[in-house]
């Protein structure tokens, strides 16, 4: 079994207050359907390794707040809360007083406007350097593609400030498109985007009567992932296999097993398995409760608690069987968002 992961995000927004008029003689590029500011995007630039320790764990523990509220749907539940932060920091720039406020309580922001930016610069370039060598799942070269997008009204203009910050940390502009006249094209031509974005994985993010004509500012954000394991399961071993659901019935399903040295940990009511990626630069842990515990020790997950295990991960000789397994998933954020604190960026 190798990985193949393709995730898109959308966030519409209208109450920021980067959509205010541009004092004359500042320097703003329109490059055909995207507004950009002339500055280059920094490259390698030098953070303090606190801020980039401030930036992870506020994003981590975002994750687990963010999850609290997505899992009480019934279903599984796929997200990529690394995309949810960066795409919002991307319109957090251009968020002022109230708004702002709001935001960083909600999505843990601890750093300031001008410390938040290049952080997250730094940890984009980071995970995009990673993976150099190793395989794909299609047998190609690995490919994890994190790609962030913002999309404005057109004839609304928007901050220098708001722009430079854009271009000089997330290597972007802003798309126009024109969301009052024209809002069933604005839709298609970012779905589209996304598609290109994901090798065709994702197809028409945005439903229709998501966009209307009351939209000022869309987040976009595509993640492509594809990768094959460090220890692969070969196919030879997989047969079908129990599974047991939650509500004790059982399944069967193909089976994968193998027998290995892998980073392991197990505490009163879990086990915990890191499987490493092709290169040994990202991996995938899985947490298992223990039968009967799942409730209980979802209830307790935290950031804290999942730094404590991966902490304590040891190399051990792993008899390990997981199902095969595909699954996708989607949830609206703008209710979960304005729960967590954040109504002002979500108000006309």
């Amino acid at each position: 079994m190798k990985i193949l992961i393709s995730s898109a995000l959308v966030i519409l927004l209208v109450g920021l207050s980067a959509c205010t008029p541009t004092a004359p003689g500042e320097s703003i590029q329109a490059t055909g359907m995207i507004l950009q500011s002339e500055k280059q995007r920094e490259q390698s630039p030098e953070i303090a390794p606190a801020d980039i320790s401030s930036l992870t764990e506020g994003n981590s523990v975002f994750a687990f707040n963010l999850y609290k509220l997505l899992s009480e749907e019934e279903g599984n539940l796929f997200y990529s809360p690394y995309s949810i932060s960066a795409a919002l920091a991307m319109a957090y720039a251009g968020a002022r007083e109230d708004t702002e406020k709001q935001m960083a309580d909600t999505l843990q922001f601890y750093l300031s406007q001008n410390q938040l930016h290049p952080a997250f610069n730094s940890l984009d370039q980071k995970l995009a350097s990673r993976g150099e060598g190793a395989q794909g799942k299609d047998g190609e070269g690995f490919r994890l593609n994190i790609v962030n997008a913002i999309w404005g009204q057109r004839d609304y203009t928007f901050l220098t400030s708001f722009l430079d910050t854009l271009a000089e940390n997330y290597g972007a502009g802003l798309r126009i498109l024109d969301f009052i006249s024209e809002t069933e094209p604005s839709r298609i031509t970012i779905n589209d985007w996304v598609s290109d974005e994901t090798e065709g994985r994702i197809e028409d993010l945005i439903p229709q009567g998501a966009i209307n004509q009351l939209t000022r500012l869309v987040l976009t954000n595509a993640i492509y992932f594809n990768v094959a394991w460090q220890y692969p399961f070969e196919e030879d071993a997989t047969s079908p296999g129990v599974f047991y659901l939650l509500n004790g019935d059982e399944v069967t399903v193909p089976m994968m097993e193998q027998q290995e040295s892998f980073s392991y940990d197990e505490g009163d009511n879990y086990q915990a398995v890191e499987l490493p990626y092709d290169g040994q630069e990202l991996s995938m842990v899985i947490l298992l409760p223990s039968s009967g515990q799942f409730e209980t020790f979802e209830e307790a997950i935290d950031y804290q608690r999942v730094k404590d295990i991966i902490e304590n991960l040891e190399r051990r000789e792993v008899r390990l069987k997981m199902p095969k397994f595909e699954f996708d998933s989607s949830f609206g954020l703008k209710k979960t968002l304005i729960d967590m604190g954040m109504p002002i960026a979500f108000s006309a």
